[in-house]
């Protein structure tokens, strides 16, 4: 019993990171392609952001299709620093959001003909930002596991 409470446990923080990494990374992605391509260079007006939204519901789809392996990896590199307990959890988020930061700039920094340290850090955002919130979120949700465990 207590074997297959881990393995669900274990389970939460994959379907944590396959469920929001492609979403906040795919929506990161296209603001990163519209700053990069120009598009907010002007104060944006009310048509123009419905015309992301739009763009980003169309691509969603696309954005789980590409973004799941790569979701599934962070999510295991995040596993496996739970597993190590000399670090602490800030230090886990850290450390997984460096690895997808340069995973994201590695795949996606080359895209265009612009180069810089502004692509670069916007690009590596794509992979820090949604590997940060999911492995904060599995971390709540790991305190949450425990507390009811000692409650119980």
């Amino acid at each position: 019993m207590l074997r297959e409470k881990r393995k669900g446990d274990i389970m939460k923080r994959y379907l944590i990171f396959a469920a929001l990494v492609p979403l906040f990374g795919g929506f990161w992605l296209l603001l990163t392609t519209t700053v990069m391509a120009g598009y907010w260079s002007h104060p944006p007006s009310l048509a123009e952001t419905e015309k992301v939204i739009a763009v980003f519901a169309t691509t969603l789809q696309f954005s789980y299709l590409f973004g799941i392996l790569p979701a599934l990896m962070i999510a295991a590199v995040d596993d496996i620093l739970f597993h190590v307990k000399r670090i602490g959890w800030a230090v886990r988020m850290l450390i997984v959001g460096v690895i997808a930061f340069f995973a994201a700039e590695l795949i996606y920094g080359s895209r265009g003909p612009d180069s810089g340290a502004v692509q670069f850090v916007l690009y590596g955002l794509v992979g820090f930002i949604p590997a940060m919130i999911s492995s904060w979120l599995a971390h709540r949700v790991e305190t949450q596991a425990v507390e009811t465990k000692a409650a119980a």
